[in-house]
């Protein structure tokens, strides 16, 4: 009883203590910049700096990841991207990745009004100097001895009118790697028409690129855009040579059972990410993967897995929310084979820091839809399918720097000033770009930033 009891008070203690994180907010002051992490509780944590590459971490005790992250504006601040991860014993690390080196200062702050419990850490950072006016040099300067000049009446002069430039942000575009599989002496599944998979799996991508460079602010990248064989891992190498952020193969399945039918839609399996984890461990040294994008063939053992393993969970964690929009998509357009996204250890999903998904658009081996997949009209409503996932995926999951509409989806505790102190935004623009009459929000409703 005593055991029980004792086990109970450690349990109630660990629930007390978790602080779970709620968002992230940035600002820029005269001294530097400010970043305020909001949590539903009291925190436990610590927080450090890291070197090659620079970077600020937060390690939160008990605290929960939060599924939805919407980032700040991290324009004219040292901040280059933000990055959250699991931790052992149920903790959450948050990675600032850095562009120059700085020091800190950090304290929470209790509720207050609109506010919730907050970790406030304060970047100081280098500035430029300001020149030093000229009266103030002349301070310095010994005085000379004054002479009398008689002066020429001054005729007047017109002020040339200074123009100011202002730098303009620069923008880039998103890049959404297309993968067709098969290819080459490789021809895939073939149907009882003759219908071989590498060919209408090359169609449907395609398609699929042409309304991606129709998209504001995306840019579509084909692994191959003919009938050549490429290797399932120089897919991913070419995709990471060409900045995708996401990664979506193309295939068409096939089963014994003619009957089988409808689209799947996959993500890499923990067991896969294990393994694949292991293997870039093992041979770190010659390994051209990368790890959020930081090479880990310079690394410790210790800091190498680690960045792994946050990136991993960053990628699966995305690869399954826009694996869940494009299936979502696909039952729009006809059956699907299972009603959830399924997993696997398919190579091509590899990759520890890009979202990965694989797209099985139909069984070639079903005499119906070996019929609907040689349909251009069909090949085009499955490319839109997908267009629409990865759009609603990026949409809620901005990324830094892109031209890609910001989205808000309404989370509790959420309100119109928080809201517009974290992108950064006035609360009258806000209300305005979406239509807002009063203050009152609403739980799930979806804001566009402006």
């Amino acid at each position: 009883m005593r055991f029980l009891l004792i086990s109970f008070l450690l349990v109630f203690s660990n629930i007390l203590c978790a602080a779970n994180f709620e968002g992230v907010r940035v600002s820029e002051t005269d001294e530097g910049t400010r970043l305020v992490l909001d949590l539903d509780g009291k925190p436990s944590y610590k927080v450090f700096t890291l070197s090659n590459p620079t970077r600020l971490v937060v390690d939160l005790k008990q605290s929960k990841k939060k599924q939805s992250l919407s980032l700040p504006t991290l324009t004219n601040t040292p901040i280059k991207s933000i990055r959250q991860g699991i931790q052992p014993n149920n903790g959450l690390r948050i990675v600032f990745d850095l562009n120059k080196p700085i020091t800190f200062n950090d304290q929470t702050l209790t509720p207050n009004g609109n506010y919730p419990h907050r970790l406030v850490i304060d970047l100081q950072h280098e500035r430029k100097k300001k020149a030093t006016p000229p009266a103030q040099k002349a301070k310095n300067e010994p005085k000379q001895p004054e002479k009398i000049v008689k002066k020429e009446p001054e005729k007047p002069v017109s002020k040339p009118v200074v123009v100011k430039k202002t730098k303009p942000v620069t923008r880039r575009d998103i890049v959404i790697a297309i993968d067709p599989g098969h290819g080459g002496q490789d021809p895939g599944a073939v149907g009882r028409l003759g219908t071989k998979e590498k060919d209408v799996v090359l169609a449907i991508a395609r398609r699929l690129a042409k309304h991606i460079d129709k998209e504001p602010g995306m840019r579509a990248y084909m692994t191959r855009n003919s009938d050549t064989f490429i290797r399932l891992r120089d897919r991913i190498k070419r995709a990471h040579n060409n900045g995708a952020d996401m990664f979506i193969s193309i295939h068409a399945d096939a089963f014994h059972n003619r009957k089988a039918k409808g689209a799947s839609v996959y993500v890499l399996s923990e067991k896969g990410a294990s393994s694949e984890a292991a293997k870039l461990l093992a041979d770190k040294e010659n390994a051209a993967d990368l790890a959020g994008g930081v090479s880990i063939n310079d690394k410790d053992d210790l800091l190498a897995s680690v960045l792994l393993d946050m990136s991993q969970d960053a990628s699966l964690e995305g690869s399954l929310e826009v694996a869940s929009s494009v299936l979502g998509g696909l039952k729009r357009v006809g059956s699907v084979h299972k009603k959830h996204v399924e997993s696997a250890g398919f190579a091509v999903l590899k990759s520890p820091d890009i979202p990965s998904i694989l797209v099985e658009t139909a069984f070639i081996s079903n005499p119906d839809e070996e019929r609907k997949l040689r349909s251009p009209r069909h090949q085009e409503k499955l490319a839109k399918a997908m267009l629409t996932g990865i759009r609603t995926y990026f949409k809620r999951n901005p990324l830094p720097g892109s031209d890609v509409p910001q989205q808000h989806i309404v989370a509790r505790g959420d309100t119109l000033s928080t809201i517009a102190q974290r992108y950064q935004v006035s609360m009258l623009d806000l209300k305005q770009h979406n239509n807002l009459n009063g203050s009152i929000l609403k739980i799930g409703e979806i804001l566009t930033i402006p």
